[in-house]
């Protein structure tokens, strides 16, 4: 077996498998045998890494803590220590890691080796034929030292044959460029953020459009860019999931596939002028909808949108069955932030079959404020990174929870056992009103513990689901000077 430094040399950063030693499985074993020389003597250390990988695949330990609470989903089961999952992996899912070892190996070959009618599998860092997309690692660190930086949003829905072998792929590009951020890879395609130099998101993108997965379906309008770099995310975090945007529906029950239509940034924006110069008072029969949480709305969103007071998206399903006569004969245009969302939900709601139409604003609510910076869309733009908003204009359309000033620069509530967003001003800041509530607000006071498990008074006072009239009232948008 080849020792640590075998990796290094390959170019590859694994986690490392926290298993004991087992007897290879005769599917190895036929592989390695029919191998040459060269990469039988490299296979068992990527088999290894290929098991390590997919087993991290599988982690959602919630709250990202490593010890304890670490927890393992597979094949509808969840696995609470390591043993567990690896037993489970080895036995159902040999299959799978044959052939994320086959792929590596595969992409291992001298160039000479590989038929020009082949298109290998890309690892970790390996150069694209015809794009430099891998730089060394000297070339990178000169690259991470220009001023500035990026922060790339994309997705890409596409049926997927291999997403462990993407994920090897994604992780080693992604280290190589020594970008930061998270990527969701699930059968159904691709969700992430990632933040880095301008030349490394540059290279990112460059390496995303020639693979062979992604090259017919994928386009450099895909992405969304915005000012930011790597010091946007505390890590990287690339991952294999059921979903890749998490509705809590599986994708084989409500397919992408049936989405609502999308319209450009340009055709969104005339609808949206038709649909705000209606007089008001007279029944319309358009919802314009904001398929995101209540906290990205709060503070900004699209003139008198329906923004549901929903705390997480996978809320969206109950909210849009609670509120079915809502929708009933109604002309329906969607958005979200990156567009990622709404695929998944006009999917929904175009199932229960009560609406005129759906449509969906391509690229969200990112794409449109790169055409349309001071249209309808007033407020910021909620991210979900260290930023955590982006501005085009200068209104402020939130205020205070303490004492109602405008205002709209989030932090994280500082009692330790809550994970809320606060709009506290700096005046009330400096008068320790740091808390998302009263309940909070004492805990922080107190030093929390464990005796301290009451729910917060923000939890407690929203409804799960929130239910509407039976006519929308569309949210108005104050305008507030900055």
């Amino acid at each position: 077996m080849m020792g640590e430094s075998t990796g290094s040399s390959l170019g590859f950063e694994f986690p490392e498998r926290d298993e004991e030693a087992s007897e290879m499985p005769r599917g190895s074993k036929v592989m390695k045998a029919s191998l040459p020389p060269d990469l039988r003597k490299k296979y068992a250390f990527v088999r290894k890494k290929a098991f390590a990988i997919f087993v991290q695949s599988r982690e959602s330990t919630p709250g990202g803590q490593v010890q304890p609470g670490r927890v393992w989903h597979c094949c509808a089961q969840a696995f609470l220590c390591p043993v567990t999952i690896h037993k489970h992996v080895a036995v159902r899912h040999e299959a799978d890691i044959l052939r994320s070892v086959e792929e590596i190996l595969k992409a291992l070959k001298q160039p000479d080796q590989v038929s020009s009618q082949q298109t290998p599998f890309r690892p970790p860092g390996e150069a694209i034929e015809g794009a430099d997309v891998d730089p060394s690692p000297m070339d990178t660190e000169q690259k991470d030292s220009e001023p500035g930086g990026r922060v790339l949003l994309f997705y890409c829905y596409c049926d997927l044959q291999d997403p462990n072998g993407v994920c090897v792929w994604q992780r080693g590009l992604c280290q190589r460029l020594q970008l930061t951020g998270k990527v969701r890879i699930a059968k159904e395609g691709i969700n992430g953020t990632v933040g880095g130099s301008e030349a490394a998101t540059e290279r990112y993108m460059e390496a995303m459009l020639s693979h062979p997965v992604f090259s017919d379906v994928m386009c450099k309008e895909d992405f969304k860019s915005s000012s930011g770099g790597a010091r946007c995310f505390p890590d990287l975090r690339v991952g294999v999931y059921s979903e890749i945007v998490p509705l809590g529906i599986d994708p084989l029950a409500l397919s992408y596939k049936v989405a609502g239509a999308h319209l450009s940034p340009k055709e969104f924006h005339e609808e949206v002028e038709r649909y705000v110069s209606e007089e008001s008072g007279t029944p319309s029969d358009t919802i314009l909808l904001d398929c995101r949480n209540f906290y990205e709305s709060r503070i900004g969103r699209f003139t008198k949108c329906l923004a549901p007071d929903i705390r997480k998206f996978s809320y969206f399903p109950d909210y849009v069955d609670q509120n079915l006569d809502l929708f009933r004969e109604r002309r329906v245009l969607m958005y979200c932030t990156g567009g990622i969302r709404c695929e998944r939900a006009s999917a929904y709601l175009r199932s229960k079959g009560v609406c005129k139409s759906v449509y969906q604003l391509k690229g969200g609510i990112h794409k449109y404020l790169e055409h349309f910076p001071d249209g309808f869309f007033r407020g910021k733009l909620f991210v979900f990174d260290e930023r955590y908003a982006i501005a085009s204009n200068g209104d402020v359309i939130s205020n205070c929870r303490y004492c109602g000033a405008p205002w709209d620069q989030y932090r994280v509530c500082t009692s330790d056992h809550c994970h809320q967003l606060v709009l506290s001003c700096g005046e009330c800041q400096g008068r320790g009103r740091t808390a998302c509530c009263a309940t909070c607000q004492e805990k922080a006071w107190t030093c929390a513990n464990d005796q301290l498990k009451e729910e917060c008074d923000c939890t407690r006072a929203r409804p799960r689901i929130p239910v509407e009239g039976a006519v929308a009232t569309a949210v108005p948008v104050p305008l507030e000077s900055s």
